[in-house]
């Protein structure tokens, strides 16, 4: 398996993806190529004392790199030959099985969408992190962002990706899909949810999907779905409403741990506890967010990414392609599209 990394994307390029990309290789025993400006990328091996390229990685010299700042519109055309641009055209002609980049997500999802292509069928591709849940699982938003405004056809058609996302990469066989609303009741939201309400419930009758309802905001992080369905501007707010809450909470306990003596003695006690909970919030194990709907894996890193989060997204990166989810998304497209004809 060979997976394809924007070594110039993010805040602390190229060292955080190429040492991440090291990592990688060692751990997982993948291939890696690096696209970037090869310079940099062997100035940082000297740094750490690296000779030589480790087996199973190359570089792939591009001179360019995709400013965040760029019109997601127009990279194609004014940075074509960026690492970014280069690294999709060169998972379109296979020449690597996925991409990674923490570069701009507007110029990631517009590359995606017109060098690598959506999938057969599908709309908009979307963006679908995981978060951890109390009862030790994930669920995945989706859309948490690629999509502002949305009809009930795109609601319907996330429900369907992500679904087949956590049941074939996540390994959930029947994974729970709610509706994201303002609450539990059938009748709850704005015209856009009352429709897509409506369409989930139908899929899930013809044994499309398994839809459980509406769902609200609390219930996610609880655990109550394994795939939340909502319009992207509602998913980026849920998103980031539980980060800043784990953030919040993960300060409150640092606080209370360094009140006085008898609490410091407490977090002596539980420390390995904290660790847990601490490494289970931690954006950098989790990796990155993968763009549902395009015909090849393709993963949207943290534009604040280390070597540790790099490591992360690439290992997310080959459970995409070892759950050979394109695939599966494309049988159940055209079970839809059969299921629609004979209505």
């Amino acid at each position: 398996m060979k997976i394809i990394l924007d070594a110039m994307g993010g805040d602390n390029a190229p060292e955080a993806a190429v040492m991440g990309a090291i990592d990688a290789v060692k751990s997982f025993g993948i291939e890696i190529t690096l696209v970037g400006r090869g310079e940099e990328i062997l100035e940082v091996l000297k740094k750490h004392g690296i000779e030589n390229l480790p087996d199973g990685m190359e570089i792939a010299n591009a001179d360019d790199v995709v400013d965040m700042h760029d019109d997601p519109g127009s990279v194609i055309h004014k940075r074509k030959n960026s690492s970014m641009i280069i690294g999709l055209k060169m998972l379109s002609e296979d020449k690597g099985d996925a991409f990674v980049s923490a570069g701009s997500t507007g110029a990631l999802l517009t590359g995606a969408t017109l060098i690598v292509k959506r999938v057969k069928g599908i709309r908009r591709a979307s963006l679908g992190p995981s978060v951890p849940t109390k009862n030790g699982g994930k669920v995945v938003i989706c859309d948490c962002g690629a999509n502002a405004e949305c009809t009930p056809e795109f609601l319907l058609q996330f429900g369907l990706v992500a679904s087949e996302y956590v049941r074939n990469v996540m390994g959930v066989e029947k994974p729970r899909v709610g509706l994201l609303n303002n609450g539990t009741e059938d009748s709850k939201g704005t015209p856009l949810q009352k429709e897509a309400f409506a369409l989930l419930k139908d899929a899930h009758e013809k044994g499309l999907l398994n839809f459980v309802g509406n769902v609200e905001a609390r219930g996610v992080p609880l655990g109550e779905v394994d795939v939340i369905v909502c319009d992207g501007f509602s998913g980026n707010v849920l998103l980031k409403s539980i980060e800043g809450t784990a953030m919040f909470m993960g300060s409150m306990l640092k606080r209370m741990f360094k009140k006085n003596l008898f609490s410091k003695v407490g977090y002596l006690l539980c420390k390995s506890g904290v660790k847990d909970i601490v490494k289970l919030l931690d954006y950098r194990e989790i990796g990155g967010t993968q763009l549902l709907g395009i015909r090849k894996p393709v993963v949207k890193a943290h534009g604040s990414s280390d070597a540790l989060a790099f490591r992360s997204a690439l290992r997310q990166a080959m459970e995409a392609v070892n759950g050979n989810f394109t695939a599966e998304l494309e049988k159940s497209l055209a079970a839809m599209k059969e299921s629609t004809i004979h209505d």
